[in-house]
């Protein structure tokens, strides 16, 4: 069987924040910015909070079967809890969307490169 890679984002609205906690997020706003956002085992962390209280999540996991896919989701969510709150950063309204690429459609030059 093959392994199979998951992209799961999780997003939610950071609330509550102290003038403090506001500030650190400010100060390390450029380590978090979209330009360099990125799936990574780990999970990445982009936000703008200048411009809106939200902030995202991107994790990519693996796994053997279609199903594997829950169990990936469940950890991306735990780890985006673990975070935030090791660092007492208030928040709510988490959701998470997942991914198979495996069971993602091919771009044209993939199916270009898959005809040949």
């Amino acid at each position: 069987m093959s392994s199979r890679t998951f992209r799961i984002v999780v997003r939610g609205v950071f609330d509550g924040l102290s003038a403090d906690q506001r500030a650190e997020l400010l100060a390390r706003a450029p380590e978090h910015d979209v330009l360099h956002a990125a799936f990574t085992p780990e999970g990445h962390l982009s936000y703008d909070l200048a411009a809106r209280s939200a902030f995202t999540f991107r994790f990519q996991d693996s796994g053997e079967a279609e199903e594997d896919i829950l169990a990936a989701t469940e950890r991306a969510e735990e780890a985006a809890r673990a975070w935030l709150t090791e660092r007492g950063y208030g928040y709510k309204n988490l959701r998470s969307q997942a991914e198979d690429l495996s069971q993602a459609p091919l771009g044209k030059r993939q199916r270009r490169r898959a005809a040949r």
